[in-house]
């Protein structure tokens, strides 16, 4: 297929390439669930390619020169996540970047690469450092935490294999970030995990608010994800203030010495928005739609919270992965956060640094409101509020043509 019949635009891809499969069994992951969507009816199994929880190196090589060709950009992303994509093994990923060269055509080709770590050993490293991987490892912070939910298969805690896995990244100078889950264990902690993760030698840090609904909740006769009205969480989801809390404890901390130093995903996306520019979290931003998934048997998803029956695009096999980027149902999906508001919401003081947060996380009903509103409305308002006379420092601080660790000696000031 010539590369003029691409349809191309700009779009962000997560590829899991061993799907739901993984070494832990973290009680938290959503994921984990969609082997039996995978393997599920036979209807289900109609609709798209046999399901595999293997990328094939046919459906690789295929990936990787279609999402190239279809993007309008001459920097393209590969993100690999999972279940935990070591599992693909270390040749898949040495055939995946050979497939990026062949087909790079003078575009800068990087990958990212989210793991829980425990494979990781001398050869990851050393591969992730020949070809310059960013490696995101999940960690939740202290020993005592951590163990808690991130636990093999065989039920053993993992936290002292995650940090030698970073000790092994440090050694071979891999570039590397934290992913940490804030769940119903570390929610009051914030302070406490932001000095464990820096300990470990983190300076990128990015934190993920665990807010599910119990199975047994979720109407699925139409294949969307669809809680009902009186939907019970799970027991390790994070409270509705205690992200809120968390992130707070973490802001306090790292405004006062670690501006410029340390660098948090949701904090660089609140300055970007303080600043007149649109938020790099998808979170924060208007609209979704923007990260897709591809899954390891070509089939492409909307999000990746959102990988439903009726949420699937197509199969890269059968339509142009640019299309379906662009196709009419995502946009659909993408705009669907903005118009689906509560008054409540739209009225919000602080509406435009979170536009309503994920959707999925919209599981409140209010009285007199066509549409739910978020589980975690309390946290966003905290903390946007709590870090406001910051940000705005921040933000004037830049515009000046200064640096935002600038203010910390001025807030250190104001204490």
């Amino acid at each position: 297929m010539a590369g003029s019949n691409f349809q191309k635009a700009r779009f962000h891809m997560m590829a899991k390439p061993a799907s739901y499969r993984c070494n832990l069994k973290c009680d938290y992951c959503f994921y984990l669930e969609k082997e039996e969507m995978m393997h599920g009816s036979a209807a289900e199994k109609s609709s798209s390619p046999q399901s595999s929880d293997q990328m094939s190196d046919s459906m690789l090589k295929r990936y990787v020169r279609d999402y190239i060709r279809s993007q309008d950009s001459d920097e393209i992303d590969f993100a690999w996540q999972g279940g935990e994509p070591t599992l693909a093994g270390l040749d898949f990923f040495r055939n995946a970047v050979k497939y990026q060269k062949q087909y790079a055509d003078g575009k800068t080709i990087t990958n990212s690469f989210q793991t829980n770590a425990v494979a990781i050993n001398r050869q990851w490293a050393q591969f992730f450092a020949e070809n310059n991987f960013l490696i995101g490892v999940s960690v939740d912070g202290s020993a005592e935490v951590h163990d808690k939910y991130r636990i093999s298969v065989n039920g053993k805690p993992t936290f002292e294999r995650v940090k030698h896995a970073i000790s092994l990244l440090k050694e071979f100078n891999v570039q590397f970030n934290t992913l940490t889950v804030i769940n119903d264990q570390n929610w009051n902690k914030g302070r406490e995990t932001y000095h464990a993760l820096k300990a470990l030698g983190s300076v990128h840090f990015q934190f993920i608010p665990i807010v599910e609904v119990e199975q047994h909740c979720q109407q699925s006769t139409t294949g969307h994800y669809s809680p009902t009205a009186d939907a019970t969480l799970t027991h390790f989801s994070v409270p509705a203030d205690g992200y809120g809390q968390f992130m707070t404890e973490v802001f306090d901390e790292w405004i006062k010495e670690d501006v410029g130093r340390i660098f948090i995903r949701m904090f660089d996306s609140m300055l970007a928005t303080w600043m007149g520019y649109p938020a790099s979290v998808c979170v924060q931003a208007k609209d979704c739609g923007q990260a897709m998934v591809i899954e390891s048997n070509g089939d492409v998803y909307s999000c990746d919270h959102y990988v439903y029956p009726a949420n699937r695009l197509g199969n890269i096999t059968q339509t142009n992965i640019g299309k379906l980027a662009t196709s009419k149902q995502q946009q659909r999906f993408g705009s669907a956060k903005s118009t689906k508001l509560t008054s409540l919401c739209q009225q919000c003081e602080v509406n435009v640094l979170c536009h309503g947060g994920c959707p999925k996380h919209r599981l409140v009903p209010i009285s007199g409101e066509k549409h739910k509103q978020n589980y975690l409305c309390a946290s966003y308002k905290r903390i946007f509020t709590h870090t406001a006379p910051a940000m705005h420092l921040m933000a004037q601080e830049i515009q000046g043509g200064g640096v935002a660790a600038n203010v910390m000696p001025m807030l250190a000031n104001m204490r």
